[in-house]
């Protein structure tokens, strides 16, 4: 049990001493009640994962602590129980409700929320938001259409079901359930009739039309002088939200275009605008939009820049300078549709896949801003030192980086030397640790070295590195490319049949990361070139004649 934006663990001590912080408690409560709603653990301490051995909650302690939460907070709906664990001890559960449509305060008129593991005041100013959020987070499981959970568009369930079934991210158990069952999981349908996700999302065009604010998007190119010189508008709501951004990758023109760079023998196209960034951005401004408010999703492209509006604003506790850091979802079932059909990294690692590429491709960090109705993120589309693509794509090859250290990289060789501070103030690192779990590996496999002590260190990529990439990996199988790893894989199953992923591994080459082997099984598994059966260890990986 991790402590998150959901689940706070305590010492059972903070009740049971003289004089409980009972303020404190109810702060706690209302920051869970004005987010998502969650659980107290009093009983299980930080970092522990089960209460002490012949530990007993007093008899009256759930009925005091209920009566000082009921008499110190306003709109706060709390349900205690008192279990027995595993191990013969017991601790008390407090689970504190979400707050449908009004805001819980304490009764000293303070307003707090939970903001993943950290409570954060809310000023008067951002109560409307609050209660903006609220209302986008009923919205979804509202029936007020009316609409019978029979009547939705048949074509868009089957491939709702195709897809989630192709999934690598939902569970066999979720696979197996039927069309209907399917429905009812996602929310789609509740009480008989078609939720406004429900229609959202497989509903008909005329259904989904009905919606009071159903999303739509509008594409505008503008050439030097900034004139519009192209438009597409998507309005007709015919088109679920994965449609939408199928359809918009599919017919805007800019996508296609790039810069071929050339460096030596090494030639590559880089894309003005990259497909993960522009899905990304698109899956957000999808799933973090407040279904409550009336506005489009603007796609703005410049000759030098791709701007994409959303109407509304921030949700509560995050800010464009902690975006990479905080995540707070305010559509909450549409983003468990959207990362179980794979359309969007999971909560809080979406913007970590944006940095990482950009800055692999040697560009700008994107700039989110909020405005007075909306948020806007900015790309841009010039390459800051083509150096830099070879460099990092060469230095993944070999070293399989992760997310964190893919920007670490790629921020220290844009600038060539960064200090500790102005590397903290770029990604917002507030934690005294921060650099240091950010760089990772890069120190330890000389990409990057530093000089320097504490506040005064300086990180630095030496130039000669850089242009000439002396630096080397273990055996060539280590460095194939992505399409030659995969051309394998697939010469492998057909010759060999139905196998287990070591079983490949062993085959074409361990010294190949075991990482990067799945990355790409997994690829082709996607794209339908290859099926699996089985679970867990008894996974088999084979190609179907049929295809």
């Amino acid at each position: 049990m991790i402590e998150n934006s959901q689940l706070d663990k305590k010492s059972l001590r903070i009740l049971t001493k003289n004089n409980p912080d009972w303020e404190e408690l109810a702060k706690d409560c209302v920051c869970f009640a004005n987010a998502y709603g969650g659980r107290l653990l009093f009983g299980i301490e930080d970092g522990k994962e089960e209460p002490p051995r012949d530990q007993k909650v007093p008899n009256d302690l759930v009925s005091k602590l209920v009566k000082n939460m009921q008499s110190r907070t306003l709109n706060v709906s709390v349900i205690p129980r008192v279990v027995q664990h595993e191990n013969g001890a017991e601790y008390l559960e407090l689970t504190v409700q979400r707050t449908a449509s009004t805001v819980a305060c304490t009764s000293k008129g303070r307003y707090y929320i939970r903001v993943e593991d950290d409570c954060k005041p809310i000023l008067p100013d951002e109560l409307p938001r609050l209660l903006s959020d609220k209302s986008a987070f009923v919205w979804e499981l509202q029936s007020y259409l009316k609409i019978p959970h029979t009547e939705y568009d048949a074509q868009k369930l089957k491939n709702f079901v195709r897809d989630i079934r192709k999934s690598t991210r939902v569970s066999a158990f979720v696979k197996e359930k039927s069309p209907e069952e399917l429905m009812d999981y996602y929310f789609f349908a509740q009480d008989k009739y078609l939720t406004n996700l429900g229609v959202l999302w497989i509903g008909k065009r005329a259904h989904r039309a009905k919606l009071l604010y159903a999303p739509a998007a509008q594409y505008i190119k503008y050439d030097e002088q900034e004139q519009k010189v192209n438009k597409i508008v998507w309005d007709d709501y015919s088109l679920n939200p994965k449609e939408l951004i199928e359809d918009i990758w599919a017919k805007v023109p800019d996508w296609k275009e790039g810069l071929e760079i050339q460096d030596g023998l090494f030639r590559q196209k880089v894309a003005d605008y990259d497909e993960v960034v522009v899905r990304e951005l698109l899956a957000n401004a999808f799933v973090h939009r407040p279904y409550t408010i009336r506005g489009d999703i603007f796609i703005n492209i410049f000759s030098n820049r791709m701007e994409i509006h959303n109407p509304g604003l921030f949700p509560l506790g995050v800010t464009a300078e902690n975006i990479l850091h905080k995540s707070v979802q305010r559509n909450t079932h549409l983003a468990k549709v959207f990362y179980d059909l794979q359309l969007m990294e999971k909560e809080g690692s979406g913007y970590d896949k944006i940095f990482a590429t950009l800055l692999s491709m040697g560009k700008p960090l994107p700039q989110p801003k909020e405005g007075s109705d909306r948020v806007s993120v900015t790309v841009e589309k010039r390459i800051i030192k083509k150096e830099v693509i070879r460099f990092m794509e060469k230095a993944n090859q070999i070293y399989n980086l992760g997310t964190k250290e893919i920007i670490s990289l790629g921020l220290i060789a844009q600038h060539t030397t960064l200090t500790a501070i102005e590397f903290s103030k770029i990604l917002n690192l507030e934690e005294p640790n921060g650099v240091r779990s950010w760089m990772g590996r890069l120190l330890e496999l000389e990409l990057v070295k530093q000089k320097g002590r504490t506040k005064g260190t300086t990180y630095f990529v030496e130039p000669e590195l850089l242009k000439r990439l002396e630096f080397k990996g273990q055996t060539d199988l280590k460095n194939i490319e992505a399409h030659r790893l995969r051309a394998l894989i697939l010469e492998d199953l057909g010759i060999y049949g139905k196998s287990a992923i070591s079983e490949i591994h062993t085959r074409i080459g361990k010294e190949i990361p075991l990482r990067t082997l799945r990355t790409q099984i997994n690829n082709l598994q996607m794209e339908g070139k290859i099926k699996k059966e089985g679970e867990k260890k008894g996974t088999r990986y084979f190609i179907d004649d049929s295809l």
